[in-house]
């Protein structure tokens, strides 16, 4: 049974920080990327970062030099450091994990919910 499960959620004041932990379980087949996404009230979800195996690391524009992404891949963990938030951060983020090979799976966490006060 595939399990991602996130922590690090809350509520917390503009300009402070958070980390959420996402730790993925139960996937047979050799994780690609992992990663965060969004979604806010009436909005679409969104990418906010994500890292592959090999390391290379995407980012969205909103979120670039105060985000940081980290993963472990031996764990199949993956950490986003988020620092200097903003009200327009707060959404409920939710974990990715894309596989390797073809057809590519996806498998999402549950979602946390992240709530930034002005």
């Amino acid at each position: 049974q595939v399990q991602l499960v996130e922590s690090g959620g809350g509520l917390v004041q503009a300009g402070g920080s958070l980390r959420l932990s996402c730790a993925a379980s139960g996937i047979r087949f050799s994780i690609d990327a992992m990663g965060w996404y969004r979604q806010a009230p009436g909005k679409q979800r969104e990418l906010v970062a994500a890292k592959t195996s090999g390391g290379s690391t995407n980012y969205a524009d909103s979120v670039k030099g105060r985000f940081t992404i980290s993963r472990d891949n031996a764990k199949n963990t993956v950490h986003l450091q988020m620092n200097s938030l903003k009200p327009e951060d707060t959404a409920v983020y939710y974990c990715n994990t894309r596989t390797m090979g073809w057809p590519t799976r996806d498998y999402w966490g549950q979602g946390t919910q992240v709530t930034v006060s002005s």
